[in-house]
């Protein structure tokens, strides 16, 4: 199973709506939104935009969500909300003290101000997905969903920005169009 999670998060680099069809018509609504396309000007995990990782979070949980026979599409659209904050949490700035604590409210607010109304799960997706760091657990199995694949994101981002062998394998994986030697 790692092998496959690993291979669909070097996928979520190559995502396209022709390849993949069903999730796009999950997400095509906000990704197209200069709201959430402007989330490609904040770093999230050193190398990587905030864009990416939140698309990289939406396509793992709907993959599993879809897998597990859950709300797929919510679990996608909850994926691309969840860190829809319009700041950058490295900055100098008291109002970031506590930004892994309070950024899912900040998102939430921006959320519902992009969609207006959000049904629960939606809003538990994006208030729980930084569960175990906030002592809340999430209510819905796609809100969990939603969390892991929140932490895998940015375990595979910290590791791409910090262990050079680890970029080069990836980025090299990646140019070959997703085939790993070996």
């Amino acid at each position: 199973m790692g092998k496959r999670v690993k291979t669909a998060y070097l996928y979520s680099y190559r995502l396209a709506p022709e390849r993949q069809p069903v999730y796009f018509n999950c997400i095509a609504d906000l990704l197209n939104t200069s709201e959430v396309q402007s989330m490609a000007c904040y770093e999230q995990h050193f190398e990587i935009n905030r864009l990416q990782h939140m698309r990289s979070v939406s396509y793992l949980s709907f993959l599993a969500c879809r897998k597990l026979g859950l709300d797929f599409r919510l679990a996608a659209r909850g994926g691309i909300l969840h860190d829809l904050f319009y700041y950058d949490w490295r900055e100098k700035d008291p109002s970031h003290r506590f930004h892994g604590y309070v950024h899912p409210a900040f998102a939430l607010k921006n959320a519902r101000e992009l969609c207006g109304p959000l049904d629960r799960k939606t809003e538990n997706i994006i208030l729980r997905h930084m569960w175990p760091l906030t002592p809340t657990p999430p209510r819905c199995a796609e809100a969990f969903v939603v969390s892991m694949a929140d932490k895998y994101c940015a375990a595979q981002e910290i590791l791409i920005s910090f262990h050079k062998g680890y970029r080069a394998r990836f980025y090299a994986v990646l140019e070959s169009g997703g085939k790993e030697n070996g």
